[in-house]
């Protein structure tokens, strides 16, 4: 398997990202479809609203966020064995908007995707 990047929605696309998937379920402020140059745009992977919303991008509740996500996605098998198929002929890029690099939902969906079996 390819190992999966994580960036910004508002970072160049870079040929070396290949197969580009937008995973957050609202549309990020500020780009253009175009500028996003995206292969999907899947928010069945993306958290849900009530859990994004109590999130807030609070640090101190990364914890348990990436806790209640990971719960969330167990309901996603389907969509986690097709990207991590793609992801063994494929370097797959999942791109978040959030401002936190370190504390956001593409972190906790790249560690699930890499721990897939």
């Amino acid at each position: 398997m390819k190992a999966i990047k994580i960036k910004r929605i508002y970072d160049e696309a870079l040929k070396d990202d290949e197969y580009r998937v937008l995973i957050d379920r609202l549309w990020p402020r500020g780009i253009s479809k175009e500028d996003a140059a995206l292969d999907e745009w899947n928010k069945e992977l993306s958290p849900s609203t009530e859990l994004r919303k109590w999130f807030d991008h609070t640090p101190e509740r990364f914890e348990e966020f990436s806790r209640r996500y990971r719960q969330e996605l167990e309901e996603q098998q389907d969509e986690l064995k097709r990207l991590y198929s793609l992801a063994k002929s494929k370097q797959i890029t999942l791109l978040y908007a959030a401002r936190d690099e370190e504390m956001n939902n593409a972190v906790v969906l790249r560690k699930v995707l890499n721990d897939y079996k």
